[in-house]
């Protein structure tokens, strides 16, 4: 119920947030949503918990953003080894990440995903 009344609300402000999940314990709510979000779908989410009649408005504290890195999306690789017709995998991808300096202090949490753009397309998403 609550993840489609928040739904709604965003989509009232026209936005392209979608929560998926709402898990709560007694000191935190936690709210998944489809994208990253912005601070005036937050304020949308903070209204709608103050109305709801089994919340103490003394004990709501201003809603903030995880500061945990969930993924990383690496765009425009080309889903070929260069001069081969064989595919990128992702055992090339980790190789990859372990050797750019860019991706110092970065630890996978599970397997990278490639998947090509499309059919007709020689580039691939990981």
């Amino acid at each position: 119920m609550h993840i489609t009344n928040i739904n709604r609300l965003l989509k009232e402000i026209k936005s392209k947030i979608l929560t998926n999940y709402i898990c709560s314990d007694n000191k935190e709510i936690v709210i998944m949503t489809n994208k990253d979000t912005t601070s005036s779908n937050l304020n949308i989410v903070e209204k709608y918990i103050k109305e709801l009649n089994d919340v103490n408005l003394n004990d709501i504290m201003s809603p903030k953003l995880s500061q945990s890195k969930f993924y990383l999306k690496i765009l425009d690789i080309s889903y070929f080894i260069n001069n081969t017709y064989l595919s990128i995998i992702s055992n090339i991808i980790k190789r990859v990440i372990k050797i750019t300096y860019i991706f110092n202090n970065i630890v996978l949490t599970s397997y990278p995903q490639v998947i090509k753009i499309s059919s007709k397309s020689n580039m691939t998403i990981v």
